[in-house]
């Protein structure tokens, strides 16, 4: 088993920022990947952000060049810094851990544990 704590919501301006923080305990070692996923009211939860063990990243489309994911193996702690925010970006994050996977043109987490989620609410 894998507990997720995740730290870091709140409510922001447009174009402010926010890090989110997901520190991760028990059976660490069968992780190869982590992630960020949203969910937006309405919408289907999506794959924002994921790093593997080796530290290779992808994000998705709508993210990219204002997102960054970031691990502290030490502290098996994974930091989603988020710059530029959007009303839009407005959601609950989830932070995940699994398996990497590739299917369609889309990264997914299989064999997933998740956190709790934290909402970010970012106003026009």
């Amino acid at each position: 088993q894998v507990q997720l704590v995740e730290s870091g919501g709140g409510l922001v301006q447009a174009g402010g920022s926010l890090r989110l923080s997901c520190a991760a305990s028990g059976s660490i070692f069968s992780i190869n990947a982590m992630g960020w996923y949203r969910q937006a009211p309405g919408a289907q939860r999506e794959l924002v952000a994921d790093i593997t063990s080796g530290g290779s990243t992808n994000y998705a489309d709508s993210v990219k060049g204002r997102f960054t994911i970031s691990r502290d193996n030490a502290k098996n702690t994974v930091y989603l810094q988020m710059n530029s925010l959007k009303p839009e970006d407005t959601a609950v994050y989830y932070c995940a851990a699994g398996d990497l996977e590739y299917y369609s043109g889309s990264y997914y987490l299989s064999n997933a544990y998740w956190g709790q989620g934290t909402q970010v609410t970012v106003s026009s």
